[in-house]
């Protein structure tokens, strides 16, 4: 059994990050083998919860792989560890808009038995500090808040009001951070700057953040409190086909090959394109990939005998002047294209197929032209797709998520990727030759058939 925690706020910007990472990197420096996970679609907090850990940072959301999922990618995720932290999105009980616990924090807890240690900001109250706690422990009770850790108190006469408070909700403090004793995390348009733009500065705020948990919280309660939750009974999600009984058997790049002999699946990484999740390349290779890294500001080519190429999101806006500049890999992702290679594309990876991004020369794959806004597009989203592509059937049925500031304006020549069913009917994305570009975040152990259809292309 993993010990386990949840990490949850009544709200956005109460220090939830801070706390989760700094936890997830104290414990691990006890010698504990640390699981870091986040609740929602974010990609950037992983980041930082990998490096305060040395595991992969694991998404678990209720919304993109369905409630179903949610203890088995956990479980896959916590093999072999000693205690699992879950750090958890926006306010406690906020989920998908409109539809009620689903993709929450408290769902994900409810799914995993896990108990839950509620983040206060406390820097302008005292007393009502109890009232609010009341209110989230009652509002839902088969979630189990077994603990408070109060942020931005602003002396030992406060923190000793707000302990005195909460004595009459039942609920331990179990920790209390000085206001002024932030950790900087640098942010910009989409959140914080992820960790592979800023390693030094990013090595240093993580092992900033176990100091601050170390002194000021109480380890040992929170470890019991972790060791409290019960037994978890589904059994692990596997990325090996065999392993899920009805999704699509391993063709001939699948089972059956030797390590390597799959066809070799480049996967963008680098600065610019810092999001994906752990289980995309982990179900490539159950599929018989080899998966390979390349940076396409820094490479001048692709990895040799590139079969198929992945590009996720990230911020290609911020380095567009960078990946302009390297005309060689430019060229040499828009000659694979023009050869019909499979080239799956989300968001970050859609604007870098474009001819241009802010007037600047990308690739030149795609009609279409894209630039910076001051409107962000933002949320879930249903969505079928509109033809067969190298990803997926016509008809296919997914879930994704959408989260940017740019628009991409197209020109002719491409067919739609997707069609959107919520939350409003619009057509998304391009498909043209082998390549599937669109602005949809989906999450692929949802649809393993997604990778085994890409890598049976790749291997044609």
């Amino acid at each position: 059994m993993v010990a386990r925690l949840v990490v949850a706020a009544p709200s956005s910007g109460s220090g939830k990050t801070t706390v989760a990472t700094g936890l997830m990197a104290a414990f691990a420096g006890t010698g504990l083998a640390v699981s870091p996970h986040k609740v929602g679609p974010d990609y950037i907090d992983p980041g930082y919860h990998a490096l305060a850990t040395g595991r992969p940072g694991r998404n678990l959301d209720a919304y993109l792989c369905g409630p179903e999922l949610v203890e088995p990618l956990f479980r896959h995720g916590a093999e072999g560890c000693d205690l699992a932290v879950v750090e958890g999105v926006m306010g406690l009980y906020d989920g998908a808009s409109g539809l009620g616990e689903l993709a929450s924090t408290a769902q994900v807890a409810k799914l995993l038995r896990a108990p839950v240690v509620l983040v206060v900001d406390a820097s302008s109250q005292s007393r009502s500090v109890a009232a609010l706690a009341h209110g989230f422990i009652s509002f839902d009770p088969e979630v189990r808040i077994g603990g408070i850790i109060l942020n931005k108190v602003g002396s030992p006469r406060h923190e000793q009001l707000l302990r005195d408070a909460l004595e009459a909700v039942g609920v331990p403090v179990l920790g209390a951070l000085p206001r002024g004793a932030s950790v900087a995390t640098p942010s910009r348009h989409l959140g914080l700057v992820p960790t592979a733009e800023r390693t030094t500065e990013a090595v240093d705020a993580v092992a900033a953040m176990a100091a601050l948990v170390r002194e000021h919280c109480d380890l040992p309660g929170l470890l019991a409190l972790a060791r409290s939750a019960p037994a978890l009974t589904a059994p692990a999600w596997s990325p090996a086909p065999e392993a899920r009984p009805g999704d699509a058997p391993a063709g001939p790049a699948g089972r059956g090959r030797a390590p390597g002999a799959g066809p070799v699946i480049a996967v963008a990484g680098g600065v610019a394109f810092t999001f994906g999740y752990t289980e995309h390349s982990e179900l490539l290779r159950a599929y018989g990939a080899d998966v390979v890294t390349f940076d396409p500001v820094r490479d001048t080519a692709l990895p040799e005998g590139t079969s198929g190429i992945v590009i996720g999101g990230g911020f290609p806006e911020v380095y567009a002047e960078a990946l302009s500049a390297n005309e060689p890999m430019r060229r040499a992702v828009a000659e694979f294209a023009r050869r019909g290679g499979p080239v799956a594309a989300e968001c970050a990876g859609l604007l870098y197929l474009t001819r241009s991004l802010d007037g600047l020369p990308m690739c030149g794959v795609l009609g279409a032209d894209a630039r910076m806004t001051q409107r962000l597009t933002l949320g879930y989203r249903d969505a079928v797709a509109v033809g067969d592509s190298v990803l997926a059937a016509a008809g296919t049925r997914i879930r994704g998520h959408e989260f940017h500031r740019t628009v991409v304006e197209p020109g002719t020549g491409a067919t739609p990727a997707w069609g959107l069913l919520r939350p409003e009917r619009r057509t998304e994305g391009f498909v043209h030759r082998g390549v599937h570009a669109s602005y949809l975040h989906t999450h692929w152990a949802a649809v393993p058939a997604v990778a085994a259809r890409f890598v049976e292309e790749c291997a044609r």
